[in-house]
């Protein structure tokens, strides 16, 4: 790539003096790493609906005692990430914990499930924002793996512009959602409240049939697709303001509170609603015309949805390069990974390269 359009793209280089004023608070922190936990509240009661509807559509009752017991898992991973927070403030997660309490191997399973996890959360957010979109405007239906491409690659660009800058670009994303979010579940809560509930055309109940333990089990696992992202704080920790780690652990309480009290409450507004899943509607647009009609609240709260799921993304890209260099600065991934680019986040050789030549004549030019 040319450097003129590379500059213009990327941004001018950044010394590494400068990285004290990339560091995120708390506010831009919760948008950066919490973005894919927050998300998950889009699909995370669909996930369980999608296997109770096998045994019949009354048996999608169960969702919400089911979502009852996976936000008590949200607490207590939630509360086991803060302990890990204090207990190791240069980030790794997992990967560290493993590592320095059971051993290499197990810290090498860990850090792969969370590489692995990383990227199918790029592929699994995209598909769900894209599906956000096209619930709404069913005439891009045919359009959506375009979709995906693109949001991909915009959300790669301005990863590659540097930790501050995602911040601010997907802070205002991140609230819109979190409020829009807040005012379905107070519609929906009105709702109940004066006795207007009119439950979701759907058609008629089928009688559950062959509801076991390990079907119940299964729905279980799978709604556990809310505690996707629930790491992303504890390996980001030295991306905070100092001190890192009390700002980092106030984030995840933040994170974790808000993703438990939504994941709650759209699974009780599912229950309420008779919401069953569709192949060509996600359960947040069924719930959002039920509450809201199909006016511009409606749209607000797809387009809010259809961003968020996008900007989840953006949690792999700030904490897979994070991991590759603590994996690298132990031996198990290439050394390049190490080095930081011209903007001071993760990149290849020939960025790191490019950052420490900027940073001398810079310095050069100071008279340093």
């Amino acid at each position: 790539m040319p450097s003129s359009l590379k500059r213009a793209i990327l941004g001018r280089p950044l010394t590494t003096a400068a990285e004290k004023h990339e560091r995120l608070g708390r506010v831009s922190g919760l948008a950066v790493f919490a973005s894919d936990a927050l998300s998950s509240v889009a699909y995370g009661t669909e996930e369980i609906m999608l296997v109770l509807v096998a045994a019949g559509t009354a048996a999608i009752g169960y969702s919400f005692p089911i979502m009852g017991g996976i936000v008590i898992l949200v607490g207590i991973v939630a509360a086991s990430y803060w302990q890990t927070i204090h207990a190791y403030p240069s980030g790794g997660g997992s990967y560290i914990v493993a590592k320095d309490n059971l051993g290499t191997l197990p810290g090498l399973v860990a850090g792969a499930a969370l590489l692995i996890d990383y990227v199918l959360t790029v592929a699994v957010s995209t598909a769900a924002g894209v599906a956000a979109v096209t619930s709404a405007f069913p005439g891009l239906f045919p359009w959506r793996v375009a979709i995906c491409v693109v949001t991909v690659i915009a959300v790669t660009i301005a990863n590659l512009r540097g930790v501050r800058e995602s911040g601010n670009l997907f802070t205002v994303p991140t609230y819109w959602f979190i409020a829009s979010l807040g005012a379905l579940l107070l519609a929906g809560g009105y709702r109940v409240v004066t006795g207007t509930v009119q439950p979701y055309p759907a058609g008629e109940l089928q009688a559950p049939e062959a509801i076991t333990i390990f079907l119940l089990l299964r729905a279980f696992s799978s709604g556990c697709a809310t505690l996707t992202g629930i790491e992303a704080v504890s390996n980001g920790i030295p991306a905070f303001r100092p001190p890192e780690s009390k700002n980092a652990s106030i984030t995840l309480v933040w994170m974790a509170a808000i993703l438990g009290a939504t994941s709650l409450g759209m699974a009780y507004l599912a229950h309420l609603y008779h919401v069953t899943p569709k192949e060509a509607e996600t359960v947040v647009s069924m719930l959002a015309r039920a509450t809201m009609g199909e006016g511009l609240l409606y749209y607000n709260i797809q387009a809010a949805t259809a961003i968020i799921l996008f900007l989840a993304v953006n949690t792999s890209f700030q904490d897979f390069p994070r991991l590759s260099s603590i994996l690298a600065r132990d031996g198990f991934m290439p050394r390049q990974m190490t080095n930081r680019g011209d903007r001071l986040v993760f990149g290849d050789a020939r960025q790191g390269v490019a950052g420490r030549k900027s940073e001398q004549q810079d310095c050069h030019r100071r008279g340093g």
